[in-house]
């Protein structure tokens, strides 16, 4: 049995070697000359470009060795060549590499010897001038090289069939050694009798769909830790028993932990009872929410329970910063307050007016007093409403036509039409500057400097001044409103573009302020993504300064 064992192996092994080496022979032999084609081709192509550019000079300086470039003109006159004078070489127009060139773009032919066993291959191309440039090389022929190689290979060849009569006689007396103990845990690596390789092939996919499993395991889990790290809201899990599973980076700011709150008690985390009884509810009804205040921020907290088969497995506690939303819900509801308190009183006294001249309780020496006073409240009225109106919209962010505008030209106007309440006050009003354009709400920008100037005014005292300075600093417009006022107490300047916030109340409501001058002056410049920036000193003066993005 050894011995049919061995001849049927070393049949096989020298039918394979055989039918080997022939095809070796065949694909050797096509691809050394394909390959030699191309390199020829190639460097042809490199030094086209190069004598298109360079002409003779690159031809008398490159160095070929193993092919010979030559330069021809359309008549067939050698221009160049590498390896010869041109002008002791003969009229190339006779060539057939250079006749197919001038007609095609490109020729090529070869010639061989059949003494020499040689062959010379010549490839042509014509350059945009009309001229050929060739290239030319003498190799032997891919079967002289076979033949060259074919003896070595033979050689190869018997010593690869000793080499296998040896391996299929070890081969042969191993297959009829007694069998092994199998290692199931490397199947495939075990060598027995092909009868049993279906079962080693069975035992090796089981053992490859456990490892893809645990694959596929270890990546969702490399994902879900992937995701819950780059997360805004905080995540923490919990398993049954209220133990910490896992909790990302977010989760472990809000509870001013790490890492290593994983496999402790939920409770050493956080010991918040709110947060607690929430959790302990989400356990019970399935979903819990809280807020709850941490280092200063507001949260709100989600509790979901999670559950298989009706059976519950622990709970996800999400976490969402709520800080800014309970921050605009508290401004809206003082702006609502603010609103109706700042309505009220100009109606009451409207109302009041009213009551009186229609009661007949007003003498009529009195009655234009009572008028203007009802005329003076109702146009404080609109004021007010017109600025609740500017208001709105710059916090919809509502889309308004925009233009190139120049700033300079803004605070000129500006100071046209406050002149006579800058007057009526003593007070000095100029605009000066150079020009500054950027994109945007004309009427805005009008609103922030008269605002800001009129605030100068209002606030200014008798032979006081108000400077309006226009320019630009770097790449930036830069608008600066400068009064030698009463000038504005420290605890106070972070307040005053605040809504119905006013620094002086008894005289702001003198002078027809709605208190909301600065808050729109603040809304209006982050409108067009500037700064705005206030210095002040109590009985100096105050400076206000605005930058916007140049265009």
């Amino acid at each position: 049995m050894t011995g049919k064992i061995f001849r049927s192996s070393f049949a096989v092994a020298a039918a394979v070697l055989l039918v080997s080496a022939v095809l070796l022979l065949a694909v050797f032999y096509e691809y050394y000359g394909s390959i030699q084609e191309r390199q020829l081709t190639d460097e042809l192509e490199l030094a086209s470009v190069s004598v298109e550019r360079y002409g003779k000079d690159y031809l008398k300086q490159i160095k070929t060795d193993g092919y010979r470039l030559t330069w021809v003109a359309a008549d067939g006159t050698v221009l160049c060549d590498t390896q010869a004078a041109a002008e002791t070489m003969e009229n190339h127009a006779g060539r057939e590499e250079v006749q197919e060139a001038l007609k095609t773009g490109r020729g090529e032919s070869t010639r061989y010897s059949k003494t020499l066993t040689e062959k010379t291959s010549y490839y042509a191309e014509r350059l945009d001038d009309g001229t050929v440039l060739r290239i030319s090389v003498r190799y032997a022929t891919v079967g002289a090289v076979l033949l060259g190689i074919l003896q070595p290979i033979l050689l190869v060849l018997l010593l690869a069939l000793v080499f296998s009569a040896v391996l299929a006689r070890r081969l042969s007396h191993h297959i009829v050694e007694p069998l092994n103990e199998l290692d199931l845990e490397k199947p495939l690596e075990n060598e027995t009798y092909p009868e049993l390789s279906p079962l080693l092939n069975r035992i090796e996919h089981q053992h490859q769909e456990i490892r893809h499993q645990l694959s596929k395991l270890q990546q969702r889990t490399d994902e879900f830790m992937q995701i819950t790290a780059n997360m805004n809201e905080g995540l923490v899990l919990l398993d049954n028993e209220e133990t910490v599973l896992s909790i990302n980076p977010a989760a472990q700011q809000v509870f001013g932990t790490d890492a290593g709150a994983v496999g402790r008690d939920f409770v050493s985390v956080d010991r918040s009872h709110d947060l607690s009884m929430a959790i302990r509810a989400a356990y019970d009804g399935g979903h819990s929410e809280v807020r709850a205040e941490r280092g200063g921020r507001e949260y709100q907290f989600d509790i979901s329970r999670i559950e298989s088969a009706g059976e519950p497995l622990g709970a996800v506690i999400l976490t969402f910063d709520v800080t800014e939303q309970e921050h605009a819900e508290r401004s809206r509801r003082e702006f609502t307050a603010n609103v109706s308190h700042e309505l009220k009183t100009p109606l009451q006294g409207i109302i009041g007016s009213a009551e009186l001249i229609e009661n007949g309780m007003v003498k009529p020496e009195d009655m234009p007093r009572f008028i203007g006073h009802i005329r003076q409240e109702a146009a404080r009225l609109v004021a007010l409403i017109d600025d609740i109106i500017r208001l709105s919209q710059l916090d919809e962010d509502v889309a308004l036509p925009v233009e190139t505008v120049d700033l300079l030209d803004i605070a000129q106007e500006v100071c046209t039409n406050l002149s006579p309440a800058a007057a009526e006050k003593r007070v000095s009003l100029s605009a000066e500057g150079s020009g500054a354009r950027i994109s945007g709400v004309h009427r805005l920008l009008y609103e922030i400097v008269y605002n800001l100037a009129d605030n100068a005014v209002k606030y200014n005292r008798a032979g006081g001044g108000v400077r309006i300075t226009v320019g630009t600093e770097g790449r930036e417009a830069v608008v600066r409103v400068a009064d030698d006022g009463i000038g504005i107490a420290p605890e106070q300047q972070e307040h005053v573009f605040e809504r119905f916030y006013r620094v002086d109340k008894s005289r702001s409501k003198a002078s027809g302020g709605t208190g909301l001058g600065l808050s729109i002056v603040k809304h209006a410049v982050q409108y067009h993504r500037g700064v705005i920036r206030l210095e002040s000193k109590p009985g100096v003066g105050t400076t206000v300064t605005v930058r916007f993005p140049e265009q």
